[in-house]
């Protein structure tokens, strides 16, 4: 089950964020600025700035989550916003004997579906304990051949059969992932992967993230979300059609 944590973020951000701005406008430092913002100055300025699109001070916000129980078909759309920085769990020094995998929906509705689902990660995990089982010994052997030390080389084989061992693991396999978004970032992040035509996981993961960010940041995501919660859809021909609906769920998400 995906599971998402807001593990970190700037300390009082939505400050930070109107000192910012404001520093742009005013012979004063950012400091006394600061110093001289209330909670509702600092929400009237953040809803204008909203407004007028002034999206460069949003950059001095950042958040960091931890993200577990997710597939990498996630991953692998997650790291195309190249505005951030990604730790991901490592297939190549942790060894997978019992790998857990994610079940899509329309699969785990189906008892047929299943089935085959699940033969196919039996199988993966079965090749995959196979080929560490003929890649090790033989690596460590060559390696001691070549004069390393016995301990070292069982070390050293067992991470080099593992990593070409993951090979036969499926995009279903189950992942962790800390992420660090700057609040521009993740408002471009929201609006592609909250809309309803993103793929069913990481529109989850969108979402929770913003649900997550609003309880520190209320004023700078109060209109995050697909594109078309604060104006019309994207998508065009491809509208989902139910922008009625979509701005009611993150009204009150």
């Amino acid at each position: 089950m995906m599971h998402v944590e807001l593990l970190a973020h700037t300390p009082e951000p939505e400050r930070v964020v109107a000192a910012a701005a404001k520093l742009c406008y005013s012979r004063t430092g950012a400091s006394d600025l600061s110093e001289a913002l209330d909670a509702s100055s600092i929400s009237k300025f953040l809803a204008i700035l909203g407004e007028l699109g002034h999206e460069s001070p949003l950059e001095h916000m950042s958040f960091t989550f931890a993200v577990e129980g997710v597939s990498r078909v996630l991953t692998h759309q997650l790291v195309r916003h190249r505005i951030a920085s990604y730790s991901q769990q490592s297939q190549r020094y942790v060894r997978l004997d019992h790998f857990e995998y994610i079940t899509p929906p329309e699969i785990a509705k189906d008892a047929a579906a299943v089935e085959i689902f699940q033969a196919s990660m039996a199988a993966a995990q079965k090749s995959y304990d196979t080929l560490v089982e003929i890649l090790k010994p033989k690596i460590e052997a060559r390696m001691i051949a070549e004069g390393v030390s016995p301990k070292k080389a069982s070390q050293s084989a067992e991470k080099a059969a593992i990593e070409d061992a993951r090979f036969v693991f499926p995009n279903a396999c189950e992942t962790k992932i800390v992420v660090t978004m700057n609040a521009r970032s993740l408002m471009n992040f929201f609006r592609h992967r909250c809309c309803e035509r993103a793929q069913w996981e990481i529109r989850a993961l969108a979402t929770e993230m913003l649900r997550l960010v609003r309880q520190v940041a209320p004023s700078v995501f109060a209109q995050a979300g697909p594109a078309c919660v604060s104006g019309p859809c994207s998508e065009g021909v491809m509208t989902c059609g139910k922008i009625v609906e979509i701005r009611e769920k993150f009204k009150h998400l």
